[in-house]
């Protein structure tokens, strides 16, 4: 018995934790300290906090993977979720290891927007698209973030002839398309832009650069 008690122990998933961007939430977890933790399954259950009953979800129920898609199952996105997993190796079940209370609205990270620029001789305009969630319109087309939260953009100039390093903050605002004005031709300048949550006073990560020569 005591054999099994410490099997059941060294097979314990650790740090259950939600992932979530955009809304597109996983449930990751470590391996317990077993050494054969290559051959260990998991199962995952869910639930909404003050339910008394935890749900199967059953695409990862018995998988080698430590990561679990929860997007569908977390899309009421002010409530609040939790996670769990256990672990199986030999015939022994592990207990329970249970993540922190996620609510997605709260918690997800958002993405930076899609920038694309497109230059005149001494002005940039800079197009900017809001990322996507994952859930859907009737109609089949995707709902961005700015559904979900008041986005402001900001948008970043880098002169590379003084210092690639060098963000400087050109724009903040709802705006799509903004212009920047009185470049310098023949300079090469880069664009990079996050999406900001003044309510939640979150920042994304910055975009990828967009850089042009005027």
């Amino acid at each position: 018995v005591l054999e099994n008690q410490d099997l059941q122990d060294s097979i314990k998933p650790q740090k259950v934790e939600f992932h979530s961007l955009n809304f597109n939430t996983t449930l990751h977890w470590q391996p317990g300290w077993a050494r054969e933790a290559r051959d260990v399954l998991y199962f995952v259950q869910y639930k909404v906090y003050g339910q008394s009953t935890w749900q199967n979800k059953d695409d990862c129920w018995g998988i080698p993977s430590r990561v679990c898609d929860l997007t569908h199952e977390t899309s009421d996105i002010q409530e609040p979720y939790y996670g769990r997993v256990r672990a199986t190796l030999a015939g022994v079940y592990s207990n329970w290891s249970l993540s922190c209370r996620f609510t997605p609205w709260r918690e997800t990270m958002i993405g930076p927007p899609m920038v694309t620029v497109v230059h005149s001789n001494k002005s940039i305009t800079v197009k900017l698209q809001a990322p996507h969630s994952p859930y859907k319109r009737k109609r089949g087309s995707k709902i961005t973030m700015t559904n979900y939260y008041d986005l402001l953009y900001q948008v970043f100039i880098i002169n590379n002839l003084l210092d690639e390093q060098h963000r400087v903050l050109v724009y903040e605002g709802k705006d799509k398309v903004i212009k920047i004005e009185d470049l310098r031709p023949g300079v090469s300048y880069c664009v990079v832009a996050k999406t900001y949550v003044p309510m939640l006073d979150r920042s994304s990560a910055y975009s990828s650069r967009q850089c042009t020569v005027l």
